[in-house]
């Protein structure tokens, strides 16, 4: 039984990866026979998993049949949940967006929240052509620490309620397929990792800057989520404000100077005028003094983020992303300081997925366990490599929107 798991991981990996493919190729390519190889494909394309797309000339001119993954066999979904808004978005069985559904987050939070979550993903899937697959399972991006044993979302203080609620069950529960949660952060790294073209930088962080702060860390490949999933929680950095005060036990040091509140509130001390964080920038571009020093500030403790990060996981790469870590004013700022304290060069680079990152990396997540549970058959262990589709797939323009 084991032996048959293995084979036909080992198959439907090789289909993925190389396809289309012809069966001789794959048995190259896995070592297995020619008759293993051929069984496992018919039984595959006769569950509609992989699909016959035409021949290609074999050896002494004999022609071979190719195959690849069927993308309308199943389909998974993949959900941003943030402070402001909530994205959801249905792809095919080789990770290509279908649609995407984005909507302002539920005010009240807790249960009203994973209600909003279970009517966009059955919206978004209602709208699909009915050639399209059943819809095996969700993964869902947070902003906090989901807590293994409870299933409750801790440290999330821009979702109220979440930390009294099991997420996974009752989204399960609302939508009858397996559902995964993890931090937004966390996927963004994976997502980067997977479909932004970091080459061969296995070794990455993916600090996000906005309404929050957060880092994910991705070492040798591999999602790095700490004893308790805390891993990347530099929010909690103690540096920036007064560690030791009340407020930085709840948004943490490090947040409340760098983060959208901080921003806002550093601009007003400075100018005794209020506006928003994009406001704060477009002053800042005009000349502004106050909106100027304002970005320094902010980019100073960035930098300290940074270096500190660098010194203790030492990653090819840092790659900077989320609404106000995305704007090139900071960027430009965050990369100078960096090299004013730090003794070598840093790479640091722009998210080349922007707002869609954590999307992309519930998606490789989804379909990852997919593969696992469908081909491994649940086998403890199991690993299935899958490929990332065109990072076109996966920039605003090129998405389907069918509501906001």
């Amino acid at each position: 039984m084991i032996s048959r798991r293995m084979s036909q991981s080992a198959v439907i990996e090789a289909i993925a990866c190389y396809g289309p493919v012809s069966r001789a190729s794959v048995a190259k390519i896995t070592g297995l026979s020619k008759q293993t190889v051929s069984e496992i494909v018919a039984n595959l394309e006769a569950d509609g998993w992989v699909r016959t797309v035409g021949q290609t000339e074999g050896h002494v001119g004999r022609r071979a049949i190719v195959f690849e993954i069927s993308p309308s066999a199943a389909t998974i979904v993949s959900v941003d949940l943030g402070g402001t808004k909530v994205r959801v978005a249905l792809c095919d069985l080789t990770g290509n967006v279908l649609a995407e559904r984005v909507e302002p987050t539920e005010r009240t939070g807790g249960i009203n929240v994973v209600e909003q979550i279970a009517r966009m993903v059955r919206q978004t899937k209602s709208d699909m052509a009915d050639h399209f697959g059943d819809l095996r399972i969700a993964v869902v991006g947070v902003p906090g620490v989901p807590d293994p044993k409870s299933g409750a979302i801790l440290l999330a203080p821009n979702i109220s309620g979440f930390d009294r609620i099991d997420l996974a069950s009752s989204l399960r529960e609302l939508l009858g397929i397996d559902v995964f949660v993890e931090n937004d952060v966390n996927l963004a790294a994976l997502g980067e990792h997977w479909l932004g073209n970091c080459g061969d930088d296995d070794n990455l962080v993916f600090i996000s800057i906005g309404t929050g702060i957060g880092a994910g860390v991705v070492v040798g490949g591999a999602l790095v989520r700490g004893g308790f999933g805390a891993a990347g929680e530099i929010g909690f950095l103690p540096f920036g404000a007064d560690p030791f005060e009340a407020e930085s036990l709840k948004t943490g040091a490090l947040e409340r100077v760098a983060a959208t509140g901080a921003i806002i509130d550093l601009y007003r001390s400075l100018s005794g005028r209020r506006t928003d964080v994009p406001g704060v920038f477009d002053a800042a571009n005009h000349g502004d003094t106050a909106a100027m020093e304002t970005l320094d500030r902010v980019a100073k403790q960035i930098a300290r983020a940074v270096t500190a990060i660098v010194a203790v996981v030492d990653p090819s790469v840092i790659i900077i992303g989320g609404s106000i870590g995305s704007r090139d004013e900071l960027l430009d700022r965050i990369v100078r300081f960096v090299s004013d304290c730090y003794p070598r060069t840093v790479g640091i680079a722009k998210s080349r997925l922007g707002d869609h990152a954590t999307l992309a990396g519930g998606v490789f997540v989804a379909l990852s366990r997919l593969h696992i549970a469908i081909f491994a058959e649940g086998q403890k262990g199991a690993e299935i490599s899958v490929p990332p589709p065109a990072l076109e797939s996966f920039t605003p323009e090129s998405l389907r929107v069918v509501a906001k």
